[in-house]
């Protein structure tokens, strides 16, 4: 721990304070000790802050693959939440979704 999240508490050691103090704020872990919350990191693409700005240069190349491999012409000007609709639906159109 450092500092800025403990402090002395005499002959009882460091007191936790902040976040991971148990006050009730406490974050849950990471990986395979977290709870399972269902697919809370899915968003829809549409709700997504940066949904509106151009697709990534890696959702680009992947759609280029799915799209050839599928027989399918997309438009070269996406945005980062038509891109991932488009690669869902041509992941399962190619059998290669999860």
């Amino acid at each position: 721990m450092n500092a800025s999240n403990t402090h002395s508490t005499g002959d009882r050691g460091p007191e936790r304070t902040g976040p991971a103090a148990g006050n009730g704020t406490e974050e849950q872990p990471l990986g395979a000790g977290a709870p399972s919350t269902g697919s809370s990191t899915e968003k829809d693409p549409e709700a997504w802050v940066t949904g509106d700005e151009p697709m990534t240069g890696a959702q680009r190349s992947y759609l280029d693959t799915l799209a050839r491999q599928a027989g399918e012409t997309l438009r070269p000007d996406l945005t980062k939440a038509e891109a991932s609709e488009h690669i869902d639906r041509l992941q399962e159109k190619t059998g290669r979704g999860s």
